[in-house]
C-alpha cells in the first residue's frame, strides 16, 4: 500500500499514523528507539505490506504491470490503490472529505516532526507542499507519482509505460482494489482491536 492507504488505515490514531508513515525509513532495531504506540504503527505498516503482497487480488493486479515493468509492478499497484481509495465514496464521500483528511493528517504528523527519521523529512515536506493525499484522486496526481517512481527506478527506460498501462487497465485494477480493500480494512481493524487502545 502507498502513503494515503497507510494514513487512512491508521484510523485517526496520531502515533500509529507516525509509525505507519515512517516505517520504510526505519531499519532493524531502530524501531525500538520510538515510543510503544509508534512502534505499533511501524509494525502495522509492515503487516499491511505483507498482507497486501500475499493477497490474490494484488497478485492479479501486479500481472497488469508486470510485463512492461517487471519487479516494479508491485510499487505501481500500490500507487494505483491510492487512486481508487481517494475516489472511494465509501471512504471519502467527496473531494472536501478527502481534503479535510489530508490536512488533518499533515497537521497530526507535524506534531512529531522532531522525531522523524532524517530520510523522511524531505518526502514529508513534498507530501505537504504538493498535497499528495488529495492529488491521488486525479489522473494527473497519479501520473506525477508514477513519474517519480520511474525516475528512481534503474531499469525502466520509457517513462510513459506505467501511466499508459494504468489508464488502459483502470477497470480491471478497480476490481482488484474493491476485492482487496475490504479485506485489508478488516485485517487492520482486527489489529487495532487486539493491540491498540484508541
Amino acid at each position: 500500500m502507498n502513503f494515503l492507504a497507510h494514513a487512512y488505515l491508521s484510523f485517526n490514531h496520531p502515533q500509529i499514523l507516525v509509525g505507519n508513515m515512517i516505517s520504510d525509513f526505519v531499519k532493524g532495531n531502530k524501531k525500538f528507539d520510538y515510543p510503544l504506540a509508534i512502534q505499533k504503527g511501524i509494525t502495522l505498516h509492515r503487516l499491511i505490506d505483507e498482507f497486501t503482497d500475499q493477497h490474490d487480488a494484488t497478485k492479479q493486479a501486479k500481472q497488469i504491470f508486470k510485463q512492461e515493468l517487471g519487479l516494479y509492478a508491485g510499487a505501481f499497484v500500490d500507487i494505483s490503490y491510492d487512486y481508487f481509495l481517494a475516489n472511494d465514496i465509501n471512504v471519502f464521500e467527496d473531494t472536501k472529505a478527502l481534503e479535510s483528511f489530508a490536512i488533518s493528517s499533515y497537521k497530526s504528523l507535524d506534531n512529531f516532526i522532531d522525531i522523524f527519521p532524517e530520510r523522511f523529512l524531505l518526502p514529508f515536506a513534498s507530501m505537504k507542499q504538493h498535497n499528495w493525499f488529495a492529488n491521488y484522486k486525479t489522473d494527473y496526481g497519479i501520473q506525477r507519482s508514477f513519474e517519480g517512481l520511474t525516475n528512481r527506478a534503474k531499469y525502466i527506460n520509457k517513462k510513459h509505460l506505467a501511466f499508459d498501462t494504468f489508464l488502459n487497465s483502470k477497470e480491471n485494477l478497480k476490481v482488484c482494489y474493491d476485492i482487496f480493500f475490504k479485506d485489508v480494512k478488516q485485517f487492520v481493524l482486527q489489529y487495532h482491536n487486539n493491540f491498540v487502545t484508541l
